[in-house]
């Protein structure tokens, strides 16, 4: 009770402290984007290999791998990264972007991770305040941060992050966080039915498939925290972020524009803005249309 009052009474010390847990979460969501999907592809080898009753010739390997183990290393030199150089930004910034032992560059995107992370959290705190909805605002971004980067890694965005998502918002309804259960359980099936139309629609169409059952998912599962009614927004916002970045791709990398793109990090970025600045949207649209 005494931080809350604490985080109540003196703004500046609320931001703060959202702003350092988002860098220290930040730093954890890197450690995610980068092992889950490889854990993902060792359980799928594996149970390949058991249904098909052949032995993987790399179960050999006994090393544990997962989100702690083993300690994480430098992928050039295996130089084990202690705790002093694993402070989020600090590090990058006091290493200057380089191994300690082999002077090879670290990626900008580490640190840019932490603090996109944080500035995001702020944002959150600073709309939400010490409430309810500013913990599940943020428990919500968070995990929106770690499949736009899986999805854009992998193209993948993966059913042991989508679907407790989807149950999380369902249950925070159950408490009126946002919308009522029967606005939460309506939003999540048009989330999924909407994208999922739109898949067999254009799969009739082209006979090609255009976006993968992870989109619908996440599409429920943002319908679930916001509601049936922010969907229209949260759909339209995605394909206007799509256009923009794919724009920006083919212009400035020379992106060949019939690569495949994830539609999961637009939807993301979306669900963000409409979860933020989503009411405020949605009415001045209103009153520019006359209603």
């Amino acid at each position: 009770m005494v931080v809350i009052q604490a985080f109540e009474q003196n703004a500046y010390f609320l931001y703060f402290a959202v702003g350092l847990l988002g860098l220290l979460v930040g730093s954890f969501l890197n450690v995610v984007v980068y092992r889950l999907p490889i854990m993902l592809q060792k359980s799928w080898r594996y149970d390949c290999f058991s249904f098909l009753e052949q032995e993987d010739p790399q179960a050999s390997s006994t090393e544990i791998f997962n989100l702690s183990q083993p300690r994480s290393r430098c992928p050039s030199c295996d130089h084990p990264i202690s705790a002093l150089e694993n402070i989020p930004v600090l590090s990058y910034l006091f290493l200057k972007g380089r191994c300690k032992n082999c002077k090879t560059s670290i990626s900008i995107r580490y640190p840019s991770v932490e603090l996109t992370t944080a500035v995001l959290s702020i944002v959150i705190a600073i709309q939400f305040g010490v409430t309810i909805q500013m913990c599940t605002a943020l428990l919500f971004t968070w995990t929106l941060i770690c499949l736009t980067l899986i999805d854009f890694d992998t193209q993948l965005l993966p059913d042991t992050i989508t679907l407790p998502l989807l149950w999380f918002a369902l249950f925070t309804s159950l408490f009126h966080v946002f919308i009522t259960p029967e606005t939460a359980l309506i939003g999540a099936l048009v989330g999924y039915l909407s994208l999922w139309s739109v898949f067999w629609l254009f799969k009739f169409v082209t006979g090609k498939e255009g976006m993968g059952y992870g989109d619908f998912k996440l599409l429920a599962a943002i319908g679930a925290l916001l509601g049936w009614k922010m969907l229209p927004l949260v759909i339209m916002l995605s394909a206007f972020v799509g256009a923009f970045i794919g724009l920006s791709f083919i212009a400035i990398q020379g992106r060949n524009k019939n690569t495949p793109m994830p539609f999961g990090p637009y939807l993301s970025i979306a669900a963000f803005i409409a979860l933020i600045w989503g009411h405020e949207i949605n009415e001045a649209y209103l009153q520019f249309v006359g209603m």
